[in-house]
Formats: C-alpha cells, sequence, structure tokens
C-alpha cells in the first residue's frame, strides 16, 4: 500500500469507530476485508488511527470536521505535511481536497480543545495536576512506550535483556521499577520471542510494576488481589515474594487466561470465585486496583478519554468507594489494605483514600504514591493503609 491509501484505510476505520465501532473492531473487520496488506501496512494503519483518536478535538478543529477525513487532514497540518500531497485521488489514497477543505482552518481556541481534553473534564483534569496538567495532557496525545516486567523467579534483568537483544528486541532498564524494561526496538517480535514464551518476561507498564513494588510484601504473606482483570499484578506480586496469593474478580472471565500466565510464569495463584471470597480470608494484604476513568492509560486506549462522561465519573467513583469498603472487611488485624487506580484524577485517588479514613477509624495511611505519564509510564496512584491493631 502506498502511505496514501494507507491514510484512505485509516479514514475509512475512524468513520467506523466514531460511528460506534469499537477501534479494535473496527481495524480487525478492515484487516479481514484488505488481505492484500501486509504486516507493515497494518501496523501503519493502526497507527495512524490511534494518533487520531488521541488528538481528536484538536484533530478535527486543523482538519475541519469531527470525520475520518478531517481527522487525518488534521494530523497531516499538525505535522507540517502539505495535505495535497496525499489528498490526491492516486494510488487509492483519498480523493482532492475541496476548496472549503483546502482553505487555511482554525487553531484550536481553548485549552481543552488544544490538548484534548473533553472540555467537561478540564476544570477537575487540570486541579487534579496542577502545573503538570499541561504536560500530562500533552504527553496523552502520544504514544505510550512498550515496557517488559522481568520475572525474578525465571532470569535476572541483565540475563532477560541479553536474551531479547539476541530475539532483536533491544530494551533498556526503565528506572520506574526494578524489574521494569523499556523497549526501543523491535516490540513487535515480544510474543513470539522465547524470553515471553517462557515466562521470562510480561507485557507491563513500568508504573503498574512500580505499584506492586511499592507494596510490603513478604515471605508467608496471605495476599488477595481483590481486583485482578487480567492477573497482571497477581503475577508481579508472586515473583516477589514467596506468597499464598489468590486472585479475585467480580467478572470471573477477565481472569481465564491467568492459570495459563502463571504456569508460564513458574508461580502459584489461586483464582477465587466472588462467592468464595468470604470464607477465604483474613489476609495480610489485600490490592484493589480499582475500576476508574483510566485516563493514566488514555495514550494506550484513547477511546475511553472520549466515551467517559460526567455520570460514568461519578459512578466509577461510587463502585471506588464501594470496593474499599467491601476490601477492608478481608484485611485481617494489623494487615494492609493497597488502593491503586491508573487515573490522575485526584477524586479518584487522594480524594477517595481520604473519605475512606474519614468513615473507618481503625484504618491508616501508612504510604502515598503517584506516577506521572509525562515521566515515561502511565499514569498511576497508590495508596498503602494499615489496619491498626486492636490496642491502638
Amino acid at each position: 500500500m502506498t502511505p496514501a491509501a494507507r491514510l484512505q484505510a485509516a479514514i475509512e476505520v475512524l468513520d467506523q469507530i466514531l460511528d460506534g465501532d469499537a477501534a479494535e473492531k473496527a481495524l480487525s473487520g478492515w484487516s479481514r476485508r484488505s488481505r492484500y496488506a501486509g504486516s507493515k501496512d497494518r501496523a501503519a494503519v493502526r497507527d495512524h488511527v490511534f494518533t487520531a483518536l488521541r488528538c481528536r478535538r484538536s484533530h478535527a478543529a486543523l482538519g475541519g470536521a469531527s470525520t475520518g477525513r478531517g481527522l487525518i487532514l488534521g494530523s497531516l497540518r499538525e505535522a507540517g505535511i502539505d495535505p495535497k500531497s496525499m489528498f490526491n485521488g492516486v494510488g487509492y489514497g483519498p480523493v482532492e481536497l475541496s476548496d472549503e477543505e483546502g482553505l487555511t482552518l482554525r487553531t484550536p481556541t481553548s485549552e481543552a480543545e488544544r490538548l484534548d481534553i473533553p472540555d467537561w473534564l478540564w476544570a477537575e483534569f487540570s486541579a487534579s495536576l496542577g502545573d503538570d496538567a499541561e504536560a500530562t495532557a500533552t504527553a496523552l496525545r502520544h504514544r505510550a512506550p512498550v515496557h517488559l516486567r522481568v520475572n525474578s523467579k525465571r532470569s535476572t534483568v541483565d540475563q532477560a535483556i541479553e536474551d531479547l537483544q539476541e530475539d532483536g528486541i533491544v530494551c533498556q532498564r526503565h528506572a520506574a521499577a526494578d524489574t521494569a524494561l523499556m523497549v526501543t526496538e523491535g516490540a513487535r517480535r515480544i510474543r513470539n520471542s522465547e524470553a515471553y514464551t517462557s515466562g521470562v518476561v510480561e507485557l507491563q507498564d513500568a508504573a503498574s510494576q512500580a505499584v506492586v513494588e511499592a507494596l510490603p510484601l513478604r515471605d508467608g504473606m496471605s495476599v488477595l488481589d481483590y481486583c485482578a482483570g487480567g492477573g497482571g499484578k497477581s503475577l508481579a506480586m508472586a515473583a516477589r515474594a514467596n506468597l499464598s496469593l489468590f486472585a479475585h474478580d467480580t467478572a470471573p472471565r477477565r481472569m481465564q487466561d491467568l492459570p495459563i500466565r502463571a504456569d508460564r510464569a513458574g508461580v502459584n495463584i489461586t483464582l477465587l470465585e466472588p462467592q468464595h471470597l468470604a470464607g477465604a480470608g483474613p489476609f495480610d494484604l489485600v490490592l484493589c486496583d480499582a475500576p476508574c476513568s483510566g485516563s493514566g492509560s488514555w495514550r494506550r486506549s484513547p477511546e475511553g478519554k472520549w466515551l467517559l462522561d460526567a455520570v460514568q465519573l461519578q459512578e466509577l467513583k461510587e463502585t471506588q468507594s464501594q470496593i474499599l469498603d467491601k476490601a477492608a472487611n478481608l484485611v485481617a488485624t494489623g494487615g494492609v489494605l493497597a488502593y491503586a487506580t491508573c487515573s490522575v484524577i485526584g477524586s479518584e485517588n487522594a480524594s477517595q483514600v481520604r473519605n475512606f479514613l474519614e468513615r473507618s477509624s481503625e484504618w491508616e495511611l501508612s504510604s502515598e504514591h503517584s506516577w506521572l505519564v509525562q515521566n515515561g509510564t502511565d499514569g498511576f496512584y497508590c495508596a498503602v493503609l494499615t489496619r491498626k491493631s486492636v490496642d491502638c
């Protein structure tokens, strides 16, 4: 495919997404219909689509329309590329620009539009981040780095770097976590590499790894990953200490691949169905990686930025509050409750913890951590709470 043909394919996929299709569904459908497209073509189209979604507001302004064509036109203008070089109808590329499209169009008129944040969220977003708001929003407009976690049950960091190099994957250490690697070359080779298939490395954001490093894990502890999802943090915890480790999720199907991943990693994790949860505790440590806006990971899932609304955010905050209250009842006296989100919005993070402490006098804050997108990770928050002894 020519570069222009790739742009036209991205336009068509974007129009499907704007009409309501999920991005992955729209991209998969295009791939099935386009057998002529090679792996580089598919990767390029995907990159065009996700760039447009990350920058949906500003590119729509620069392109003159909230359509696939407008977004791609806006992306070219922001990149300093003359749209006429691509929008010329040659080689299955986009048809020529209309007179209206060819005009010099407006630049974004507000901070929220310029930085690609929904208007309704900008005040809370900027208040939550203060002086870091613009840098965070700017980082969310760009592609996320690829990070790996080295499984210390299988290898060392230095050996993993060497093993990955043999498969054409170049990595360097990431400062956020002692197990974290940033991939600088060959990211698309990871899943077929020996290091991945043998459980030496797992795909996991460096800040997600850092959350686990912030937990006071010790050999022999009974630990529950209360909102386990796919189990990334369960696997990371299992690699750091010899634990009696349990994973739970209100939708158990989310954990369906965890036993396979645990076997590959050489660790033991017991899955708990919701009906068996009450009888399994109390636990020395319960981690709640709570459902949230996902605002710290919008680079990876940019649709979420535009699908979220004020009602949904309020519902998420109510769910987070309920999770904290339920999970607290599963922690032993003197034990630890850890609350984490991949959000940069204060009302989902520190405010939730403060509210919990106000209604739960037997708990105290031991530590609090945050990671910012502009520092090379997803945006994450983690608070570690300790249940006071009876005589306190």
